[in-house]
């Protein structure tokens, strides 16, 4: 059978007011600041100038990603943002709030190790909900009519791009991933095609060293030997 792929663009949301003060973030709604707020209008005309068509905008319903993608619909001039509650960032249990001096004292070593807590919401929850969000999506678009851009987190397209085995790099703010949802795959390792990163030109590049952007469980580039054989 042939794929029926519909492309879509997974972006990290503008920074936040706890990005910028380095708090691990997790399902807390900290809004958008003005840099943030700016980074998503710069990243608007950068998608205008792309090759592809758009035909929807999709988001997280936390704050940061909400607002980012209803920037971002407004100046491309699409309908109003919809919301699916699978997109939000990852649970970060009792380390949301915190900095990560504040986490090395609490959990020393952690960090460094790349581990979590025990409430700290696992990669394969993650994948599962991101996964039945981005398919959904799929469904209820047309190939034909452009592509689909997805206002989440860092946390979840960290986690999709490894559980690929795609070589695993951290996002800045309104960075992001290409990928193909075969709508007509049964297999669901199957449906997603990870194609390119997507970095905008002329954004303001924030949120590569702060906390929360890595999932954990692995340290940065593990994989990336697979991810070279795509």
């Amino acid at each position: 059978m042939v794929g029926r792929f519909v492309s879509v663009l997974l972006l990290r949301h503008g920074q936040s007011e706890w990005n910028a003060v380095r708090r691990w973030q997790g399902l807390a709604d900290s809004p958008l600041n003005d840099l943030g707020r700016r980074q998503a209008t710069d990243a608007s005309r950068a998608l205008a100038s792309v090759e592809h068509r758009f035909q929807s905008v999709w988001s997280s319903p936390l704050a940061r990603a909400a607002e980012t993608g209803s920037i971002i619909a407004s100046h491309l001039g699409l309908d109003e943002v919809r919301v699916d509650h699978r997109l939000r960032e990852a649970d970060a249990g009792e380390w949301q709030g915190l900095t990560p001096d504040e986490i090395d004292l609490a959990y020393p070593g952690f960090l460094a190790d790349h581990r979590r807590p025990p409430t700290f919401e696992s990669a394969e929850r993650v994948v599962e909900r991101a996964s039945e969000a981005l398919t959904a999506i799929a469904e209820r678009s047309s190939p034909d009519d452009g592509a689909v851009i997805v206002a989440t987190h860092s946390g979840v397209i960290r986690t999709i791009v490894r559980h690929h085995g795609w070589v695993d790099e951290r996002v800045p703010n309104l960075g992001g991933v290409w990928v193909g949802v075969d709508t007509s795959a049964t297999d669901i390792a199957a449906r997603f095609d990870l194609r390119r990163r997507f970095d905008p030109n002329g954004v303001v590049r924030t949120g590569v060293d702060a906390p929360g952007e890595d999932p954990g469980e692995q340290a940065d580039q593990a994989q990336a030997h697979r991810g070279t054989q795509r």
